[in-house]
């Protein structure tokens, strides 16, 4: 995949921006980001930046260069904009700018990329000083038409008032003048304690289209004499096409082509979808399966578990020597984990819309990365980067999966460009979207303990073997064997995904073992068996030591109060230490990932029939700075449906070289009746910028499963749960 820097150097011609606002009179702006004053030089565009429109009529449009798909970044936003713009957020709309405009004005927008929990934290500083840099130039506009000094001027809710003669001016009224002067030097921020508009529950800017229908989609998207494909790939990943007979099905009504695509599927394009796929499902197809039709679930397993003792590993963190830690140990505890593959089974399946012409490539489709999308039109169109471009829309669904692989992009371009000048719809069937996902990595994890006499722990060895998604995806990130995002929550103390505990001898490798079913980035990534493996190993390390599990981790965390303090307030709000209702057992865990702090105590119960019931989750986060505390809020609910949906059915299974679970009768996902109570405590510490949308994540399981032993005194250790007898051991 080209990155976005090829994708930079490669552009070999700029465009003005489509439609600019400030042609009617309209003010554009925001601050300078990186390659902002080379744009403005070359004279790209008219406006003087990017990053806000002010119309004659006060309305405000702020453009957001991350991609909204549910987890409400978008608003989010708007709101650290809107902050600082000082501006009427009532007035306030949003809009996508493409990454092809971005290119052109080279990169003024910075990266699209939306994933990780990246959408505030790694551009809410630029962001910010857009709006607050657009705000000192409104009321120098107005000051300089008043001809007093800005000093004495000052800017509330769109209009800016000069207090000594009373006189005011809204913003639309001065965005004309406001576009003439320069941007300033220095832009100040507000101290988060006076944020009026940031940091406050507003309610989301997308809902009301959702809720009424008048939200585009990419499945709902239309162009006119549009035709409609639908596409099989070879069901083992690596086979090909060996031949299919077209004349069986081009009668059929509707069809207009029976298409290769690629040396590994074929498309069928008709009137309609469904004229499409029902031709597609009649069409004899022969694969090549190739030399993984030979691998299964089982296979996969067994060349797992020898890593879990392979002599080489890359090691991810260590200190001390846990070799002799382990050998003088008064008790040892080993136990081995395992996580299965799974699928990011989006309620919208991928598709895109594609126009191809010699001259031009156009795409339009829900993507995580507008930048990755238009790097695939390009690859596969043939045509340079300038010639193309892909028009992000609204996600109905992501988790990573529509992030750093851009299949179905290239696949309908491959389609289109071989009809040229028709524009081409493609949409996966469900059972295509399960099949050719991206998956969440598999491997197991041998955990060894060593604790001394008194039941301190004094090593912990944690070998992980299985799937590196870098490797998979990015290889050439892969450093002499390592594939750092494996230890996700599992690094030395620092500001990203660092362990909360402190232990005089650890050792944290892997042991790289790459099945042929593709990784991808899952939401939540590696932290959520990072986690389990490690937190539910800390449970069985607190009680073969007689110790209660939150007391245990305390004595291991004074090194890492941040990790403590959430750990802290999920355990009072849930109260840990208190008898629970008859019947009820609890569980209790805590990580750090994607820059947040986050723990979760679960409450359970299991019948004797081994029938588990969550009744309720109380989960404490520190993102450090938290812009909307209700989103934050619908962002850990949601987390936990994501997170105990893997937890408790999350498995894909491989026979004969490919993946078992077709569609959702097969793959199931919670139920509203089996979703628990949830509890959101924010505990927000400042300082620093963390993720929401995937750390929770990660303490769904873990919290789940140690409630578990404590109800069943039997431990899960191969997920997911619904393949455990949970009758009382």
């Amino acid at each position: 995949m080209t990155s976005a820097s090829a994708i930079e150097t490669k552009l070999s011609r700029r465009s003005v921006l489509a439609g600019s606002a400030a042609a009617a009179g309209a003010f554009s702006f925001g601050f300078a980001v990186p390659f902002a004053d080379e744009a403005r030089a070359q004279g790209a565009t008219p406006e003087i930046n990017a990053w806000v429109v002010v119309q004659p009529d006060d309305k405000v449009v702020i453009r957001i260069a991350r991609s909204e798909m549910g987890q409400g970044t978008l608003t989010g936003l708007a709101q650290l904009v809107a902050e600082e713009l000082d501006c009427d957020w009532a007035r306030v709309t949003t809009e996508y700018p493409t990454p092809g405009q971005n290119l052109a004005r080279n990169r003024i927008w910075g990266n699209f990329s939306t994933g990780g929990s990246r959408g505030i934290r790694e551009s809410h500083e630029y962001v910010r000083k857009g709006g607050a840099a657009a705000r000192m130039m409104l009321v120098q506009a107005a000051a300089g038409e008043w001809k007093v000094p800005a000093a004495e001027c000052s800017a509330a809710k769109g209009v800016i008032t000069h207090k000594a003669s009373g006189r005011s001016l809204r913003y639309g009224e001065v965005a004309a003048a406001a576009a003439r002067l320069s941007p300033p030097a220095e832009v100040p921020l507000k101290d988060p304690k006076d944020w009026i508009i940031a940091g406050k529950p507003l309610k989301r800017l997308d809902t009301a289209d959702k809720t009424t229908g008048k939200k585009i989609y990419g499945m709902d998207f239309k162009l006119p004499g549009m035709l409609n494909a639908a596409i099989k790939d070879c069901p083992v990943f690596g086979g090909k096409v060996k031949s299919f007979d077209a004349a069986k099905i081009k009668a059929m009504p509707g069809v207009k082509h029976v298409l290769p695509v690629g040396d590994s599927a074929v498309s069928v394009v008709a009137d309609t979808w469904w004229q499409a796929k029902t031709a597609l499902d009649a069409l004899p197809i022969v694969w090549d399966e190739g030399e993984h039709a030979k691998v299964s679930s089982e296979s996969i397993a067994a060349w797992l578990k020898e890593g879990l003792d392979a002599p080489q590993a890359a090691v991810g963190n260590q200190n001390g020597d846990v070799k002799a830690a382990i050998a003088n140990a008064a008790r040892v505890v080993e136990q081995v984990y395992a996580y299965p593959f799974q699928n990011h089974a989006c309620m919208e399946v991928m598709n895109a819309t594609a126009l191809y012409t010699p001259e031009r490539c156009e795409v339009w489709t829900p993507t995580q990365n507008g930048e990755a999308a238009l790097a695939a039109t390009a690859e596969a169109s043939g045509l340079p980067l300038a010639k193309c471009e892909a028009y992000k829309i609204d996600l109905g669904g992501g988790f990573g999966r529509r992030g750093a692989v851009h299949d179905w992009v290239r696949q309908v371009v491959a389609i289109a460009k071989q009809v040229p000048g028709t524009p081409i719809k493609l949409i996966w069937s469900r059972e295509e979207d399960m099949l050719h996902g991206r998956f969440h990595p598999v491997t197991q994890c041998k955990l060894t303990g060593a604790l001394d006499k008194d039941g301190n722990l004094t090593g912990l060895h944690m070998r992980i073997s299985g799937q590196s998604i870098v490797a998979g995806i990015f290889p050439q990130n892969i450093q002499n064997g390592r594939d750092p995002a494996v230890f996700q929550g599992l690094n030395p103390p620092g500001p990203e995904a660092s362990i909360g505990y402190t232990i005089p001898n650890l050792l944290i490798d892997h042991a790289m073992r790459n099945p042929h079913v593709p990784p991808g980035f899952w939401r939540g990534v590696n932290l959520n068996q990072n986690t389990i493996y490690l937190e539910c190993f800390i449970d069985e390390l607190a009680h073969a030591a007689g110790k209660d599990p939150l007391e245990f981790r305390r004595a291991l965390m004074k090194n890492h109060p941040k990790h403590l303090a959430v750990l802290n307030a999920v355990a009072e709000k849930a109260g840990w230490g208190s008898k629970a209702p008859d019947g009820i057992h609890r569980g209790i865990c805590q990580t750090m990932g994607f820059g947040s702090y986050v723990a979760a105590v679960a409450e359970v119960s299991v019948s004797p029939e081994g029938k588990l019931k969550i009744h309720r989750i109380v989960a404490a986060t520190d993102p450090g700075h938290a812009v909307n505390p209700a989103q934050i809020e619908r962002q850990v609910e949601g987390s936990f449906v994501y997170g105990l949906s893997a937890a408790l059915f999350g498995e894909c299974t491989v026979k004969d070289g490919r993946i078992v679970e077709e569609n959702f009768d097969a793959y199931p996902v919670m139920r509203l009746e089996d979703m628990p109570a949830v509890e959101t405590v924010i505990v927000p510490s400042g300082g620093f910028w963390g993720g929401v949308g995937e750390p929770t994540i990660a303490v769904a399981a873990p919290a789940v499963l140690n409630a578990v032993f404590a109800a069943t005194g039997k431990r899960v250790r191969t997920l997911p749960v619904k393949n455990a007898d949970l009758r009382k051991a």
